[in-house]
């Protein structure tokens, strides 16, 4: 008698890119993250990729790259780029994005604090990371997500360069969805260069595997959080003060330098 076959589990597919930001707000909720298509236009493109790949460049020839702490051991083709708002003005047009902003107000409200913008490089070969989720770092099981972080991308993503693997749905969890990440099953995001991805950070995922021979690709990552958590960047260090003195009060409120509801000083704000 023949045996039936037996199929792998059909995952749930990741969201269209749309234009919709009501859409996008939709997408969210449902699959942990939304695709907002065409949210940097080709000019403003080709200035964060040049001032990205620019002080890549520049970091490399000082031997100022670090091993990001998600990265596998063996593995030495990512190169994280750190404290982009120091490097280029153009990086604070991203974390100021107005889309940007909706997506945080939407997700986790407001105030909110920048946490972190970098950007990861992968070459050829490699750059697959641990799985991870954003807001793994604080304690489980979470009421509600903690986070949003704003993908930026800089070439296009697809399976074959290292597109970000998602497990997905997994923001519904709110914990992690195995004790081990094997046997979890992925699915490559893909989206054109100048999408805006906003990913849940309970949504857990990984950097792909570039199985191309020529290919980089690079994506910005701006990780907002709820104020109540330590920034990962230490802006009071490592802020490029000319940042600081031109800043709108937006940007203050972001990086925790105009104090709303912690960070005061003998009950005031430190501005």
């Amino acid at each position: 008698m023949n045996q039936p076959l037996t199929s792998q589990p059909t995952l749930p597919r990741l969201p269209a890119p749309t234009h919709d930001l009501e859409q996008a707000k939709r997408d969210l909720a449902e699959h942990g993250l939304c695709l907002v298509a065409d949210a940097l236009p080709p000019a403003l493109l080709a200035r964060v990729r040049d001032a990205l790949y620019r002080a890549a460049a520049e970091d490399r020839a000082r031997g100022w790259e670090q091993k990001f702490i998600g990265d596998q051991e063996h593995d030495n083709s990512n190169q994280r780029v750190w404290n982009l708002l120091s490097r280029e003005p153009v990086f604070i047009d991203l974390v100021e994005h107005p889309i940007a902003l909706e997506l945080v107000r939407h997700a986790i409200g407001w105030p909110a604090l920048l946490s972190n913008i970098s950007a990861n490089i992968t070459g050829p070969g490699g750059g697959e990371m641990i799985m991870h989720a954003d807001q793994g770092y604080m304690p489980e099981p979470w009421a509600r997500t903690q986070g949003i972080n704003m993908v930026w991308c800089v070439n296009d993503f697809t399976d074959e360069n290292g597109g970000t693997r998602i497990v997905p749905q997994t923001h519904l969890l709110n914990r992690s969805p195995l004790d081990s990440e094997q046997g979890v099953a992925t699915v490559a995001l893909e989206a054109a260069a100048g999408t805006l991805v906003a990913i849940d950070g309970r949504i857990w995922h990984r950097t792909g595997n570039n199985r191309t021979v020529d290919q980089r690709r690079a994506g910005i990552f701006a990780w907002y959080t709820l104020p109540i958590y330590l920034p990962q960047e230490n802006w009071y260090l490592s802020l490029n003060p000319a940042v600081r003195q031109f800043a709108s009060d937006t940007l203050l409120d972001l990086l925790g330098l105009k104090a709303v509801v912690f960070g005061r000083v003998n009950g005031a704000s430190p501005e």
